[in-house]
């Protein structure tokens, strides 16, 4: 019987909605990543930052370095799931939200100015290369500065684990296994020429971050004015007991699976309310 069928007969039968919450929920939530900078004659596109990064899972970490946060508590009602996107080539990333948890979207690399962000933008590189941007407290670091002696190269962008590299490699991301198996995401863009992405999802130079990782965009390269490359759209991972019913709204694209006592949903696009009985 489908959820909406269950939902049907409860109504018809006069029977609560409500199973016994409220209920403990664990969550994972990653904002949009950065855009990687533009580059022109004289400047290296740095790498975009990656989406904010805030963990409950216990023994784990959040981005910035900070300790997992406390779990949600939901009762039956309407809880706000935005999954944020990615930021186009010298734009920030956009932010994701789930209820009381909002993540700052990543910030763009240099040039023309590198961002603060989720995580920060690498600045970018040449003669008067910039200083990376600074990443969100407990969410991200900061992008590294550009390098400003031959061979230019732009800053990596911050990660949700660790500081961009100046005049390369995006900062690494951060892994969870709060779906049964550790992934990594949250890698920081990496600049160009020749900077490598960040682990977890951070594109290098002149590479799109990817998908549903918040990784950074890759800064654009030297060898004519170029726009940086995109950053991966975040993602929204929740865990709930199995006696709860979940509803999404009709933009969520979703999956789930069984954990122990609990359902893992993993929510990859949308902005709408969940209905929680």
């Amino acid at each position: 019987m489908s959820r909406s069928s269950i939902r049907d007969f409860r109504k018809r039968n006069n029977i609560s909605a409500f199973t016994g919450g409220p209920f403990n929920v664990n969550y994972l939530v990653i904002a949009g990543g950065g855009g990687g900078g533009n580059s022109s004659g004289s400047q290296i596109g740095g790498g975009g930052g990656a989406g904010g990064y805030r963990s409950s899972v216990s023994g784990q970490s959040s981005g910035g370095g900070a300790s997992a946060e406390n779990f949600l508590e939901f009762s039956a009602g309407l809880y706000q799931v935005k999954v944020g996107a990615g930021g186009a080539g010298a734009s920030s990333g956009a932010t994701s939200i789930f209820s009381t948890v909002t993540c700052a979207g990543g910030g763009k690399g240099g040039a023309p100015t590198s961002t603060a962000g989720g995580s920060g933008g690498g600045g970018f590189g040449g003669p008067s290369g910039q200083g990376g941007a600074a990443g969100t407290a407990s969410q991200g670091y900061a992008g590294g500065p550009g390098q400003t002696s031959s061979p230019f190269i732009g800053g990596g962008g911050g990660g949700a684990g660790a500081v961009g590299v100046s005049g390369g490699t995006g900062g690494a991301g951060v892994s969870s296994n709060i779906t049964g198996s550790a992934v990594t995401r949250g890698g920081g863009g990496g600049g160009s020429s020749g900077g490598a992405g960040g682990a977890g999802g951070g594109g290098a130079g002149m590479v799109d971050g990817t998908a549903n990782t918040g990784g950074g965009g890759g800064g654009a390269t030297q060898a004519a004015p170029q726009t940086g490359k995109a950053g991966g759209s975040g993602i929204v991972i929740f865990s709930i007991s199995k006696d709860a019913v979940v509803f999404f709204g009709a933009s969520h694209v979703f999956t789930q699976s069984a954990l122990g006592n609990n359902i893992v949903y993993t929510v990859t696009a949308g902005d709408d309310d969940i209905r929680v009985e």
